[in-house]
């Protein structure tokens, strides 16, 4: 009895084409006009149906989506789902979404204080600021008022 990590899996080179198509919301139609005059939106539809595709079409193609061709070749589903889903920093079966905030350190009360000191700072800034307008413009008046 072999499990199905013992398994070669084949990889389907025409369903990862559409995949790779649909993710750059690229119709099938406009795939074709892009192949050139002998391609239409059925033959784009058979193509992604075959499970390998001619080197030379592969690399056309992947040049038109502008991935390598070698992700068309090798893109395995399940592979990616299962590195998503087990290779992100902090993933622990057991520790469920809590595990994500495990070195989260925030005080918010430590936090709120923090920025309530960054208001004053710049509230004491603002009243600077306008008491040297407000001087400036006496002075302003002041040396008008001599010359007159």
């Amino acid at each position: 009895m072999s499990s199905s990590s013992d398994m070669t899996r084949s990889i389907h080179q025409g369903r990862n084409i559409k995949r790779f198509r649909e993710m750059m919301q690229i119709k099938q139609e406009a795939l074709a006009f892009e192949l050139g005059d002998d391609w239409n939106q059925k033959k784009v539809s058979l193509l992604e149906q075959k499970e390998t595709i001619e080197q030379d079409i592969l690399d056309q193609i992947a040049g038109i989506l502008k991935v390598p061709a070698d992700a068309i070749k090798n893109f395995d589903e399940e592979t990616a789902i299962f590195n998503i889903q087990n290779n992100y920093e902090g993933s622990n079966a057991s520790s469920g979404t809590i595990g994500i905030f495990h070195n989260c350190n925030i005080n918010p009360v430590e936090k709120l204080f923090q920025v309530l000191e960054e208001n004053k700072l710049l509230y004491e800034r603002l009243l600077k600021a306008e008491q040297y307008k407000n001087d400036l413009l006496q002075k302003l008046l002041d040396s008008q008022g001599r010359d007159i």
